[in-house]
């Protein structure tokens, strides 16, 4: 659309097609690959993602947008057996449903009411026969913060009820943890991003445009911002039929409908593919501008 209309604007647009969003590892690796050598350091960086929300509508704000990420992986370690004879075990199921069970107190327990925290065990495995107690069980988990200071402490204290655990359980051997993946901070600069919201409230019906807090959702976008130390706007899209949206807020229901990631999170095509165009176009004509 910006090259049929160039009469319209006058300057260098970069469009960047990342690879590996959901691993934490394309725009790293894109940087890596010479990006900042390769080609010109732009005036902003500017990106957007699906979200829930209602269809035809845009959503951001000043500051952190999403969430720092760390993902880990736990093993423990404990002694096999006939499950008949679980006192010639150490059990690494009941070991691993402790921790599961303990994970759940760092955010209820040692984090402050103003701040913010996930904590998510999204794999336990352990065992393939129902009465064989296995040697080991695996963890796989996520933890989603917004400040240094409480992504340490989180870290910190998940490492320390592992091990407890462990040893509580008399394990043999200590708990291996392996960091997975890691997501930065995503904070949007607030020049720039009010310089974004009100070319969208002057494309856009008022009612289109909408201010959100931070989400906890994490992205690798902003490693282009801080490689480039250029300002960075990240913004939403609603992808939810607007009726049904709709109806799930004024029935105080808008946890039941399927998030990102859910397999029922289905996208309605229209108008969500043409508000994720014309918002990415009226963004960056806020910065080309007219000649």
């Amino acid at each position: 659309m910006l090259s049929q209309a160039r009469d319209a604007w006058k300057g260098t647009l970069m469009a960047v097609f990342q690879p590996g969003e959901e691993t934490a590892q394309g725009a790293q690796a894109m940087i890596d690959d010479g990006l900042l050598k390769r080609f010109p350091t732009p005036d902003v960086v500017l990106g957007q993602h699906v979200m829930v929300g209602a269809a035809g509508t845009v959503a951001g704000s000043a500051g952190p947008i999403t969430s720092a990420a760390d993902s880990l992986q736990i093993r423990l370690f404990g002694r096999g057996a006939h499950g008949s004879m679980p006192q010639a075990s150490i059990d690494p199921v009941v070991m691993a449903a402790s921790v599961v069970l303990r994970l759940q107190t760092v955010v209820s327990r040692e984090v402050a009411a103003n701040d913010a925290a996930v904590v998510t065990v999204g794999v336990l495995q352990a065992g393939t026969k129902e009465n064989v107690i296995p040697g080991d069980a695996v963890i796989k988990l996520n933890v989603r913060t917004f400040d240094a200071g409480v992504r340490k402490h989180v870290l910190a204290a998940i490492e320390r009820i592992v091990n407890a655990e462990a040893e509580a359980s008399g394990a043999l051997r200590k708990p291996e943890i392996t960091p997975l993946d890691r997501y930065p901070l995503n904070v949007n600069d607030e020049t720039a991003s009010n310089r974004i919201a009100e070319a969208f409230r002057d494309y856009f019906s008022a009612d289109r445009v909408r201010h959100t807090g931070p989400a906890p959702a994490s992205e690798d976008f902003g490693c282009f911002g801080t490689a480039w130390q250029v300002p960075s706007v990240f913004w939403f899209v609603g992808g939810d039929d607007p009726k049904l949206y709709a109806e799930a807020r004024a029935a105080g229901k808008l946890n039941e409908l399927p998030v990102n990631h859910s397999p029922q999170f289905a996208p309605v095509v229209h108008p969500t593919l043409e508000t994720g165009v014309e918002a990415l176009v009226v963004g960056a004509l806020a910065w080309l501008g007219a000649p």
